[in-house]
């Protein structure tokens, strides 16, 4: 089956791993799938070619411009949809589209029922939650998606959590699965790597290592985690956590780590190429998730669980459908930091449920969230006859 690929993200972090792998995933169960990006965001290409680099400079200053005329922009790039659909439809017709949601954008679900094509819309971001960038046209977006997502041939939900909340507030909605996020297990192999190795390389020989990875930004709580627990360590002396990442709330954490003297028990490497990623989890003993929110699938769960290292994680709802209390890893309740620095200091004395609890995880994720089982899932979705 011809199938394409759209989003409007600027392909790059995150959302560009998501995309990678469900378009892999595809290809792998033979489908012919091509990628239409925001022009610059190529998920799939080099990003530092320098037209690349330009349009990605354009789209940053785009994203920086006041919440109500970014919001205008948005609507504005159904014009270029619009233009860059015709276009693929006389080159090369899909059977299938498969579309990263995004807010204000319906030129494509207009053109697929017109056409009578199939559209499956993956739901990421929505009207409904709340939202690093607030909205300013928020009625407007929301009679928008609720059209979309009730017009749409179906959609993928990152949690039930999700929706639930679209389900209450725009009532029949299109048919759906849920699906959170997931792995490329090859690539997130403990056994590719020498783990003493890297574990000497980076000044971990012989201590028990608690880490996270991820965006150093409030909501994530990785600033109130360390302070909590940069006063408690003493009584662990061999754990160390490592932190890896940046953002906004570093800098503070750094001064924090320096004014208490901690540099020799919390490693803050920054920001790492995601081909790193799994070097850095294979020096890990176990991990820790400070905060989420209420309707996210956050993809670190995932490639922690994927190399063999459990989680301490909030209880919410989405975190909860993916990790298992005490077999997959292990649940706090969500807000209660207490709770958190009390479970991560209680299993750095635990080596055999680290262990345990780790290689169940890494069970779970290889029988079940591998890119492959969301490819196989969407699909569900399509109409028989629709590759016809």
């Amino acid at each position: 089956m011809r199938i394409l690929y759209h989003h409007r993200t600027r392909g790059r972090h995150v959302e560009g791993v998501h995309i990678r792998g469900i378009v892999g995933a595809l290809r792998e169960l033979g489908h012919d799938v091509s990628v239409m990006s925001f022009p610059g965001a190529d998920p799939e290409h080099d990003a530092e070619s320098p037209a690349a680099t330009r349009k990605s400079r354009l789209a940053a200053l785009v994203t920086r411009l006041p919440g109500v005329v970014f919001e205008l922009f948005e609507l504005l790039y159904n014009a270029v949809t619009f233009v860059r659909m015709q276009r693929a439809w006389r080159t090369s017709p899909p059977q299938l589209i498969y579309e990263r949601y995004s807010l204000f954008l319906f030129a494509t679900i207009w053109l697929a029922r017109r056409r009578g094509i199939p559209l499956v819309l993956e739901i990421n971001d929505s009207a409904l939650v709340e939202r690093v960038r607030p909205l300013g046209m928020r009625g407007l977006a929301r009679r928008i998606e609720g059209w979309c997502f009730r017009e749409a041939t179906g959609l993928v939900f990152i949690s039930t959590y999700f929706r639930d909340v679209a389900t209450r507030a725009y009532g029949a909605i299109a048919p759906s699965v849920v699906s959170p996020n997931a792995v490329d297990l090859p690539r997130f192999d403990p056994a590719r790597f020498d783990r003493e190795r890297l574990r000497a390389e980076r000044g971990l020989t012989g201590r028990t290592v608690c880490g996270h990875i991820g965006a150093f930004a409030h909501w994530h709580g990785v600033d109130g985690f360390v302070e909590a627990i940069a006063h408690r360590l003493e009584s662990v002396p061999d754990l160390a956590l490592v932190f890896v990442g940046d953002g906004k709330t570093l800098p503070a954490v750094r001064e924090l780590i320096a004014a208490r003297g901690l540099a020799d028990r919390v490693l803050l490497p920054g920001r790492v190429p995601h081909d790193d990623v799994a070097s850095w989890i294979a020096c890990m003993d176990y991990a820790v998730l400070p905060n989420s929110n209420h309707y996210g699938s956050p993809m670190k769960l995932f490639e922690f669980m994927g190399m063999g290292v459990a989680v301490v994680a909030p209880d919410y709802a989405p975190v909860a459908e993916v990790i298992a209390d005490g077999r997959t890893g292990w649940l706090f309740p969500h807000g209660d930091a207490t709770a958190c620095v009390e479970r991560v200091l209680e299993l750095a004395q635990r080596a055999d449920e680290r262990r345990r609890v780790g290689e169940a995880a890494r069970d779970y994720i290889a029988s079940e969230r591998q890119w492959r089982n969301n490819a196989e899932q969407l699909l569900t979705l399509v109409p028989t006859g629709a590759a016809a």
